[in-house]
């Protein structure tokens, strides 16, 4: 199958481009098309799209990365908020720090993104933004308190920019995986890997492509009159056990 044009011209900013959550997004991005960017502490593993050196969770960084987008290509049109962390223990024993962290990377960072890139699409009379969430922020799981509330946030977040950017053609939108397989989830013990597997009911993990594609789709034609909504791809994890 041809590569799609659905993006062509299009300008995409993916924060954690160096991940495998990120890449499969911003590969995705450019196969529709878009010239995607990654903005990240760390260069991608592939040369499929650039990169410039950002750190999430400093508002001059952010600001700075996504200047040198707008003045490189002209603007930004497409914002993909994809870098985050974990740090897993139960309240009583999450160090303050690590609750922090979380939050600095998964929530403050797609929160700077938006504000610096929202005025950019503003500019464009069109704009969309997607934050990649986790099922976990709708449902919480034991011992991700931080993670599941950060990504609990992101629901927020992208409600209430959806409220505030509609007018201006700009739909901002989260996407909710499941247990995605990604070398990190590989290399955990088998047993919760097994129970992951026991929620799902098609029988097969996400892969990070899935994101990418879901991504894609948000981005283009078929989500021109989506905000402010949550796409699961789960493989039908959030239900649970039938």
């Amino acid at each position: 199958m041809p590569p799609s044009s659905d993006l062509e011209g299009k300008i995409a900013v993916v924060t954690g481009g160096s991940g495998a959550i990120g890449q499969a997004i911003a590969c995705s991005l450019g196969a529709a098309g878009a010239q995607a960017i990654s903005l990240d502490l760390a260069p991608p593993k592939c040369a499929d799209f650039s990169w410039i050196e950002c750190d999430v969770r400093d508002d001059a960084s952010v600001a700075n990365a996504v200047r040198e987008v707008a003045s490189r290509h002209g603007g930004v049109d497409l914002a993909v908020h994809a870098a985050g962390v974990s740090h897993d223990a139960v309240v009583w024993k999450l160090p303050v720090e690590d609750w922090d962290f979380v939050q600095s990377v998964n929530l403050r960072g797609a929160f700077l993104l938006i504000r610096h890139t929202l005025p950019l699409m503003r500019a464009r009379g069109a704009g969309r933004i997607v934050l990649i969430g986790s099922i976990n922020g709708s449902r919480g799981k034991f011992g991700t308190a931080a993670y599941s509330a950060s990504k609990a946030g992101l629901l927020g977040l992208a409600k209430s920019a959806a409220r505030e950017a509609g007018r201006f053609g700009i739909l901002i939108n989260v996407i909710e995986p499941g247990w995605v397989r990604t070398p990190l989830t590989e290399s955990v013990p088998q047993r919760i890997r097994d129970a992951a597997m026991a929620e799902n009911l098609v029988g097969s993990f996400v892969e990070p492509s899935d994101i990418g594609h879901a991504v894609a789709f948000l981005c283009g034609p078929g989500g021109g009159r989506i905000t402010g909504q949550i796409l699961r791809v789960d493989g039908g994890q959030f239900l649970g056990p039938t």
